[in-house]
């Protein structure tokens, strides 16, 4: 039998996948999906297509994807002429209308001093490409063209892997700001000349959470933070002198100052405990101390070098090249960028029970004004301790242990700069109280930010009530008065995937808009608003598909910041940029300045855009966006959704973090059976309905909400830039799903297809495997419940479909995609119900290792059988024990490597393959 050559494959599945399209769309029985599939396992089984065929032609289609991927992210950067782009945003500033004079220089500064925008470098698990894959995808969305032979499925991340993977990011954004504060001072030399070197540009700053997010984690010690941040000084400092060393003389003081400070951070980072001992974390304490003064523990030393300097520079180029260094240096301080840590508020919750003896569970609402007033007597009663290392290190609460980690970041390391102490989780304001004490009592209540983080969908639902018990403190209103600045987090992990992408972005804007009347309430006027929106990239978590300027808008809807500015709030805006994924749109000089650009665009737009429509029909937002959290809600309690995303999806993924995609048993049983959606993480959540071909979580609701009222529906998507935004989300999620694809993988599932197989099949030995596979599936049971949710997911889309006809298709090479490694898992499912009989090993029978190979647990079930049966003949063969050696009679199992093991791990490596295809077709990962 001839074989295809591999570069005719892709044409031909292509080819055939369109004529099973096209005669599915008269037949509705026909499935093109599974046919697809089946050719491909027929060729296999014929020998037309070998496993490297196979290899070589999932290795080209990920390439095609991934140069697809880097031209979306080109146009969603908007790559451009962003030098262009910040110099015209500089001028509008001083001359809003070219015919005018220009603003007073007051109104200049203070335009630009003060901070509208941070972007925040995260490090949740999205690592979804190796670090050569990603830099190569940026540099071809860069018009470099993408090199062959890259590997694309993610490789294991440590904390150090994810922490310079930000850094490298966090420094090119660095390099974009310092041309934007250049353009802000061009253009305000032209009307002032160099009286516009007096101010320090801070429009636009960078935060990093990375390796100071506990949230979650167990990888991070305190010891490690401290690293970290030592490690973000010593870049701050050492990126200083580098950028002013080439001016010369006028420069020297301050390159001479930085290079010593940096030679004693790097000392004493060198000094942080690999290994954490009494005595190697009192070496590590002695040295953050005696190094204090040589270190620096704050810019001002050094900003007090500039005016000498700039007054010995040979010419304006220099002077302002010294102007843009000091205003990196004034708005970041000692860091390459401000520093965000984060916990869970049970930890919160559990310092204080063990500190003030507060034994009230916080959601328990009967009790919850007894709980506020033990919590504000504390207050009010509270004290400072000192802190050393050596507490650190006895303490075994992990909130404790942060704020007396964060208490010696801002006394040995940079106390120029809050650090912002984000609260995962919090429903109720005793968790702000609670951490307003921790502070207090640890002495630095006025250098952290506390921030809660409203993400649940009560969280978002309830959270003016959070903030409410919080304000009616007067500990807490005092707090934020000293600060000026009341800072919250805004997350689309939870809330999205259990109320629907876009009702969660609806409750976040609501309670967005009703904060205003909130401060208003309470007297907070003058006070800064910090509105933190976490987020993934593109489709999955809220981050918009569309291009940056549209995520900006997304997350920050005009009316929300019109709101905010008529209750005379100053509002700053946060947004993340998240893992690997994230970093990409900073992953090259040139696509870190079109961010920034693009940053620079939003914070900076004058004036605020017309009424939107979706605004005057208050109510038909509400009922619609009413109508997609129920749906949603009701599909998450449905048996069938959690058996779909647990059947066999987390098999589907690669590790992309520090976090496995579901919660493991101890032992050899495999992964624990997923009865409930909140049994996995968000992020694979999301990623495991990307890889099942149906974006549940964006598209689901909608179809119900759209038929209630089809011609308001229409209306609105024409006529509303908010309304229509929201469902541009919807697209590129339907562009990304297929109900074909879908019901291929729920067939998979259900015994009877199998069944049907077997009483076709002509190919000896094959009728007893397809019936093996049947009643293994019969077994896990999963079918009758995956099929009543498919139902509801159908009948949802069919009434979407009614009331918008024009909704894209998934293209055929997406499908294909998914067709590809459902052919594949069934070549494993056939292997694995080829196995021999054993006994029972380490737990573990036949029948349970098979349903493992079900459900895609692939690996460890491949390790346990290599025991079982050893590939390698008996070791003591050939040597010589002293005495006559009876006949050899183990055997060896290489047959059965050759037959099974070895193309059960080669097919199950494809299979991943095809899930990093998928992935990058998407253009994201959760």
């Amino acid at each position: 039998m001839d074989v295809m050559p591999p570069a005719d494959l892709l044409a031909d599945l292509l080819e055939r996948l369109r004529s099973a399209r096209e005669a599915a769309a008269a037949d509705p029985f026909g499935d093109p999906v599974l046919l697809v599939a089946l050719d491909i396992s027929r060729a296999i089984d014929e020998g037309r297509i070998t496993r490297q065929a196979l290899a070589v032609l999932i290795a080209r289609m990920a390439r095609d994807a991934a140069t697809e991927r880097a031209a979306r992210l080109a146009v969603y950067a908007g790559i451009d002429d962003d030098a262009g782009a910040l110099a015209r945003i500089a001028a509008r500033l001083v001359r809003p209308d070219p015919e005018d004079s220009p603003v007073p220089f007051a109104a200049y500064r203070e335009a630009v001093e003060r901070t509208r925008f941070a972007a925040v470098f995260t490090a949740h698990p999205t690592f979804s490409l190796p670090l050569a894959t990603g830099t190569a995808l940026a540099e071809a969305a860069c018009g470099k063209p993408l090199p062959e032979g890259l590997a694309h499925r993610p490789a294991p991340v440590t904390l150090e892997d994810e922490f310079t993977q930000a850094a490298a990011a966090i420094a090119r954004g660095r390099d974009a700001l310092d041309v934007l504060s250049a353009a802000l001072f061009e253009a305000g030399r032209e009307v002032w000349g160099d009286r516009a070197l007096a101010i320090d540009p801070r429009p636009v700053i960078l935060s990093s959470w990375v390796g100071y997010d506990t949230d979650g984690r167990t990888d991070i010690g305190w010891q490690d933070t401290l690293r970290l941040r030592l490690r973000m000084k010593w870049l701050q400092l050492a990126r200083l002198a580098e950028r002013l060393e080439p001016l010369g003389a006028c420069a020297a003081p301050i390159v001479a100052r930085a290079r010593r400070a940096a030679e004693e951070v790097a000392a004493q980072e060198a000094a942080a405990p690999a290994t954490v001992t009494a005595e190697t974390a009192r070496a590590f304490a002695l040295r953050l101390i005696e190094g204090r003064e040589a270190a620096l523990t704050s810019p001002d030393p050094l900003l007090a070098l500039f005016p000498a300097a700039m007054e010995a520079a040979p010419d304006g180029a220099a002077r302002q090249a010294l102007a843009v260094q000091r205003a990196g240096l004034a708005a970041h301080g000692l860091a390459l960028a401000h520093t965000h840590v984060r916990l869970n508020s049970v930890q919160i919750h559990n310092a204080l029970r063990q500190r003030l003896g507060i034994a009230a569970a916080p959601d328990d609402r009967a009790a919850r004004r007894g709980l506020l007033a033990q919590v504000n007597a504390a207050l009010a009663a509270v004290r400072p301790v000192p802190v050393d290392t050596g507490a650190i290190l006895a303490e075994q609460a992990s909130a404790v242990r942060l704020a007396m980690t964060v208490a010696q970041v801002l006394k040995h390391i940079d106390g120029s700069q809050p650090v912002r102490f984000l609260i995962a989780e919090t429903e109720t304001g005793y968790t702000l109280l609670a951490a307003l004490w921790l502070a207090r009592r640890f002495g630095i209540a006025d250098r952290i930010e506390i921030s809660p983080l409203f993400e649940t969908a009560d969280a978002l639902e309830r959270g003016e009530r959070v903030l409410e018990e919080a304000l009616r403190s007067p500990h807490f209103r005092d707090y934020l008065r000293q600060h000026g600045r009341l800072c919250l987090q805004f997350g689309y992990s939870d809330s999205g995937r259990y109320v629907g992408q876009l009702a969660a972005s609806y409750l976040a804007e609501r309670l967005k808009i009703r904060l205003a009347e909130q401060m208003r309430r309470h007297g907070l006027h003058g006070i800064e608003l910090v509105l933190f929106d976490t987020h993934g990239e593109s489709i999955g978590r809220g981050g918009h598909p569309s291009s940056l300027a549209d995520r900006f808008a997304y997350l920050s809807p005009p009316a929300a910041r019109g709101a905010l500015a008529a209750a005379g709030l100053t509002l700053r805006e946060e947004a993340a940029f998240q893992g690997g994924d994230g970093y990409l749109l900073f992953g090259t000089e040139r696509l870190a300045l079109a961010t920034v650009a693009r940053i620079a665009e939003h914070a900076l737009a004058p004036g605020v855009e017309p009424s939107d429509p979706i605004y005057a029909d208050a109510d038909y937002g509400a009922d619609f966006f009413a109508t997609i959290r129920r749906e949603m809600a009701a599909l998450v309690e449905d048996p069938g959704y959690a058996a779909l995303l647990g059947a066999f999806g987390p098999g589907l993924l690669d590790r992309t973090g520090s976090r496995p995609a579901a919660r493991q048993t101890d032992g050899l049983g495999g992964p624990l059976r997923i009865s409930h959606p909140s049994q996995l993480r968000a992020i694979p959540n999301n990623a495991i309905l990307h890889q099942m071909g149906w974006l549940a979580n964006t598209l689901h609701g909608l179809g119900a909400a759209a038929a209630a009222h089809p011609d308001a529906f229409a209306d609105l998507s024409a006529r509303s830039p908010r309304f229509a935004r929201a469902l541009a989300m919807a697209v590129r999620a339907q562009a990304c799903s297929d109900l074909g694809v879908l019901r291929a993988a729920v067939d998979m599932l259900d015994p009877s297809p199998w069944l049907d197989r077997a009483g076709f099949t002509k190919r000896p030995g094959r009728r007893e495997a397809l019936t093996a596979v049947a009643e293994a599936l019969e077994r896990l049971d999963l079918s009758p419940a995956t099929r009543r949710m498919f139902r509801r997911l159908q009948a949802d889309h069919l009434l979407l479909r009614a009331a918008w006809p024009d909704l894209p298709a998934m293209p055929d090479r997406l499908v294909l995609a998914h067709a590809l490694r459902l052919s594949l898992v069934q070549r494993l499912w056939l292997l694995a119900v080829s196995l021999p009989e054993f006994s029972p090993r380490h737990g573990a029978t036949r029948d349970s290792l098979i349903a493992r190979v079900l459900q895609l647990d692939v690996p460890p079930v491949l390790d346990l059988l290599a025991e079982i049966f050893p590939a390698a003949p008996d070791p003591a063969t050939g040597l010589d024990f002293g005495e006559p050696a009876p006949p050899r009679e183990g055997a060896s199992y290489a047959a059965e490597h050759e037959a099974i093991l070895t193309p059960m791990a080669e097919f199950f490596a494809l299979v991943r393959e095809c899930s990093a295809v998928i992935s990058h077709e998407v253009g994201a990962f959760g």
